[in-house]
C-alpha cells in the first residue's frame, strides 16, 4: 500500500513484524470487540484480524488512508474516517472495547486525557488500552513520586487505571523512522479509585501545584486552600516539600478536600 506519510498528522507506521506480533498477543482478543486508533497503512490491522475479533472498528483521520484501508480490508473492518478527539467512543458499541493505538505523538497525551476524563464514574467503555507513546511521554505516565518524570500526567493516568510497561520500541521498527524511542503501555481499569464530583478539579489542582515544580508547595497549597492549615494537618503534608514529593493518594485526597470546601 504505497503512501507518503504526513508529518502534520504525526504519522510513523509500525513495520516490525516481531513487535506487531507482540502487541496482538498482549491480550486475547478472539470474539472481543476491538477499536484501533490510527491504523495508518493497516500493518497492525492485519495482525488484529488474524486473531479473529468479533467486531472491529478503526478510526483514521486521513482521507486517503481511510480509502486505502477500505479497499484493502472491505467489510472486515468498520472504518470511521474522523478525528479521534471528536469521537464519542461510548457510542461506538454496546460492548466494552479492547483498544489498540499507535497514537500520533503530537496529540497522544490529549487523547489519553480525553479518555480518562470522559469515563463516567466507574462506567468504563473499554476493557483495556494497548497504546504506543513516545518513550519520554510513557516515562511520565508511569513515573513514581519523588522522581523527575512524575507530574500531572502521572497523577491523571494512574487515577482510574492500572498501568504496566510492555516494552520499548526502536526507531528502526517504524517507517519513516522517528528520531526518538517509543514505548508500549497496557492500561486496565482499577476496581477501586477516588470518586470526584468533577474530574476537572484533578486537572485544576495539579496544574496549580505543578506550575512551579521546583518550588515548595506552600504557595500553591495556600492559593488553593486559603491558608487553611487544618487540611494540611489532617493529611500530614509537609509544605516545604516540592510537588513531585507528594504521592498519588495525597493528590487525590487534596482534590476531595477541595471539593468538600467548595460544596
Amino acid at each position: 500500500m504505497k503512501y507518503k506519510s504526513k508529518k502534520s498528522l504525526g504519522q510513523n507506521f509500525l513495520i516490525d513484524e516481531e513487535i506487531l506480533d507482540k502487541i496482538v498477543n498482549i491480550k486475547n482478543i478472539e470474539n472481543f470487540t476491538v477499536l484501533e486508533v490510527g491504523p495508518g497503512t493497516g500493518n497492525l490491522t492485519s495482525f488484529i484480524l488474524n486473531k479473529k475479533p468479533k467486531k472491529f472498528y478503526v478510526v483514521e483521520k486521513d482521507n486517503e488512508l481511510a480509502s486505502k484501508l477500505q479497499s484493502k480490508f472491505n467489510e472486515r473492518i468498520n472504518i470511521i474516517n474522523d478525528d479521534i478527539l471528536k469521537i464519542d467512543e461510548k457510542k461506538l458499541d454496546n460492548e466494552k472495547l479492547i483498544v489498540f493505538g499507535n497514537l500520533p505523538y503530537n496529540i497522544s497525551t490529549e487523547i489519553l486525557s480525553k479518555w480518562i476524563l470522559g469515563i463516567d464514574k466507574d462506567n468504563f467503555w473499554f476493557e483495556c488500552l494497548i497504546l504506543m507513546f513516545q518513550k519520554e511521554v510513557a516515562d511520565r505516565i508511569i513515573a513514581d513520586f519523588n522522581t523527575s518524570n512524575y507530574g500531572r500526567l502521572s497523577i491523571l493516568s494512574n487515577w482510574k487505571l492500572k498501568i504496566r510497561k510492555i516494552c520499548d520500541v526502536d526507531p528502526a521498527s517504524f517507517s519513516p523512522k522517528p528520531k526518538i524511542q517509543s514505548s508500549i503501555l497496557y492500561f486496565e481499569p482499577k476496581k477501586k479509585f477516588f470518586q470526584f464530583n468533577d474530574p476537572k478539579n484533578l486537572e485544576k489542582i495539579t496544574r496549580i501545584f505543578f506550575q512551579q515544580r521546583r518550588k515548595m508547595i506552600k504557595k500553591p497549597y495556600n492559593q488553593v486552600f486559603l491558608n487553611n492549615l487544618k487540611i494540611q494537618k489532617k493529611l500530614d503534608i509537609d509544605l516545604n516539600k516540592r510537588p513531585q514529593n507528594l504521592d498519588l493518594d495525597t493528590y487525590y485526597k487534596l482534590i476531595l478536600e477541595y471539593e468538600n470546601l467548595s460544596s
